[in-house]
């Protein structure tokens, strides 16, 4: 059986939040869809896995709606649920951000294939990371630069750093836009003008040229933590032999779940501990098989 695991959001005013919240929980919960779906108000930003045939029900199903009846995916294959669980809840805000933006002030958004002809031009531009820093060590668009964030609500308080470059021309990506739209916003805001964002981020670059412009692994928030992409090498190190390695793991120490580099040796050496001392700490979790 054939799975994938898809993303999508939009920012649109949705006033039947609550009706709208358990209209997709149920649907999700009678078609076994597995993930994460957030609403606000001022939007829908969700990752899920099914197989290939309940994938197609729900992007048929929600289409019908008016206000997604434009929704774009972002698709990956995979072999299983990438989701434990089914998480459909309310929310502030469709990403946490922190800020108040207009949102109808968003920077251009540019095609894989336009970012791909300026890179190979030698375009003048400066990529952009949004995400966290913790996602960029494990992979990012090659000369690409990013704020030190650890998580998206840090990006206002950093943007001094690029106080310097409002005239230049910055393309800005994420893994699959949401954040981008929204940190996008607040620099135009702070006078950024020449500014553009990766149409579908990350995931749909590498879907349409997997080879030479992103190198490493993508950051997923699914239970694969990495997306490893096809024939790329990773640029990471494992934190405790060096060696390279694309493998984030949640330390098994419960009471530390670090995120952690850990190579595959190191990870059967250390029962998947970020140190000594959780390596021997009483409440550790369970490793599952298969």
């Amino acid at each position: 059986m054939e799975f994938k695991v898809t993303s999508f959001y939009k920012y649109v005013n949705i006033k039947n939040i609550e009706e709208l919240t358990e209209e997709i929980r149920k649907f999700c919960k009678d078609n076994d869809i597995l993930g994460r779906i957030l609403l606000a108000e001022e939007g829908i930003n969700g990752a899920f896995s099914a197989t290939n045939e309940n994938t197609k029900k729900f992007k048929e199903w929600v289409k019908k709606k008016e206000i997604f009846s434009d929704l774009i995916f972002k698709e990956q294959e995979c072999e299983q649920h990438v989701y434990h669980k089914l998480v459909v809840r309310k929310r502030n805000e469709i990403v946490s951000f922190g800020y108040s933006v207009d949102m109808k002030r968003t920077a251009d958004h540019i095609p894989p294939e336009k970012l791909k002809e300026w890179i190979d031009s030698d375009e003048d531009i400066i990529l952009l990371d949004a995400r966290n820093k913790y996602e960029y060590k494990i992979g990012r668009f090659k000369g690409a630069k990013c704020l030190p964030i650890n998580t998206f609500r840090d990006f206002p308080k950093q943007i001094v750093k690029l106080k310097d470059k409002k005239d230049k021309k910055i393309v800005m990506y994420c893994t699959g836009g949401v954040r981008c739209e929204k940190s996008s916003a607040f620099l135009k805001e702070e006078g950024f003008n020449n500014l553009y964002q990766l149409e579908g981020g990350i995931i749909n670059f590498v879907n349409k040229f997997p080879e030479n412009y992103f190198e490493g692994s993508c950051f997923v928030f699914d239970d694969r933590i990495v997306s490893h992409i096809k024939d790329n090498s990773p640029i990471s190190k494992c934190e405790h032999c060096g060696e390279f390695s694309g493998d984030y793991v949640n330390c098994h120490n419960l009471d530390c779940d670090k995120l952690t580099i850990i190579c595959d040796k190191c990870q059967e050496k250390t029962h998947k501990t970020c140190s000594s001392a959780c390596f021997i700490a009483p409440r550790q979790r369970k490793s599952v098989s298969g």
